[in-house]
C-alpha cells in the first residue's frame, strides 16, 4: 500500500455554522437554512470521497443546542430523521460508512433505531468514514472518558500510574480513527464551540465567512488547497520538518 498523500488531510472536522443567518438574509424561517444546508453536506461528502479524505466529522447538533426554541429543535430532529431515510441508501451505494457520535440516549427511540440501522447497513464501507456529531460536546466526551478511566482504575483493570494521554484518548468517541488534521468552521465565527476539543489539539484551523448553505464543493476544495500549502510542525522547527521524513508529520493520531 502506498503512503498517504500528506497534502490531503486524513480527517476533516467541520462546524457547519450559518444556516439561520442564511435564511434570515432571505427573509425565510431558520429551518429553511437547515434544509438548504443538507445540500452542502452532500457536496462535502462527495468531494471528500473524490479527493481521498479518509474521515469527515460534521458537527450537526451540540449538547447546548437543546436550549434553542422547541420548534426549531423539533424541526432539526425531523430533518435528522428525514436525512437518515433519504441519504443512507446513497451513502451505502457510494461505499461511505456512517457513524453517529454523541449522547444518543437523549434522542427519541425511533431516531435511535434509525441511527443503529444506518450504522449497521454501512459498517463495512471503506471509501469514507462519515461521522455526524449529534448531542455532542467536547467536554462531554472528555468527561465520559474520564468517568470510564476512573471506573477501570477502581475495578483494578487499570493501574493509576499507567494513566497517560493514550489511556484517555482510547476512551474518547472515536479512538479507532485518526485525530482531525483540518478543522473548518463556516459562518464567520472564529471559535471551537466545544467540538472535538481533545482530538483537535494539533489540527490546522480554517475559518471562512461563507454561511454553511453557501459552502459548496468549490469552497471546500479551496479550503483543502489551503491546507495543502501549510507546514505541519508538531513542535519542531520549519527546518526540521523540511529535512525529516514526511511521515513525521503523521506521528500523532
Amino acid at each position: 500500500m502506498s503512503d498517504p498523500d500528506p497534502s490531503v488531510p486524513r480527517h476533516v472536522a467541520i462546524i457547519m455554522d450559518g444556516n439561520g443567518r442564511w435564511a434570515k438574509q432571505r427573509d425565510r424561517p431558520r429551518t429553511a437554512g437547515h434544509r438548504e444546508g443538507v445540500k452542502s453536506v452532500r457536496a462535502v461528502v462527495e468531494e471528500s470521497v473524490r479527493r481521498g479524505v479518509g474521515t469527515l466529522t460534521l458537527f450537526a447538533f451540540s449538547s447546548e443546542n437543546w436550549q434553542r426554541p422547541r420548534s426549531e429543535v423539533n424541526i432539526l430532529m425531523e430533518l435528522f430523521m428525514s436525512a437518515l431515510r433519504g441519504e443512507v441508501r446513497r451513502l451505502n451505494e457510494n461505499n461511505v460508512r456512517l457513524r453517529i457520535i454523541g449522547e444518543r440516549g437523549a434522542f427519541p427511540d425511533k431516531l435511535q433505531r434509525r441511527i443503529a440501522e444506518a450504522e449497521e447497513l454501512t459498517a463495512s464501507n471503506v471509501a469514507l468514514n462519515l461521522q455526524v456529531a449529534a448531542n455532542y460536546g467536547g467536554r462531554w466526551d472528555i468527561t465520559s472518558a474520564t468517568r470510564r478511566l476512573v471506573a477501570d482504575a477502581l475495578s483494578g483493570a487499570l493501574d493509576p500510574d499507567a494513566i497517560d494521554e493514550q489511556a484517555i484518548a482510547s476512551r474518547l468517541s472515536f479512538p479507532d480513527l485518526p485525530e482531525p488534521d483540518f478543522f473548518i468552521r463556516t459562518g464567520g465565527e472564529q471559535r471551537l464551540s466545544n467540538f472535538v476539543l481533545w482530538q483537535s489539539a494539533y489540527a490546522e484551523l480554517y475559518f471562512t465567512d461563507l454561511l454553511w448553505p453557501d459552502f459548496d464543493a468549490a469552497a471546500y476544495g479551496r479550503a483543502l488547497e489551503n491546507y495543502a500549502r501549510r507546514q505541519r510542525r508538531f513542535g519542531r522547527t520549519g527546518e526540521q520538518v523540511e529535512t525529516q521524513a514526511p511521515m513525521s508529520a503523521y506521528g500523532r493520531g
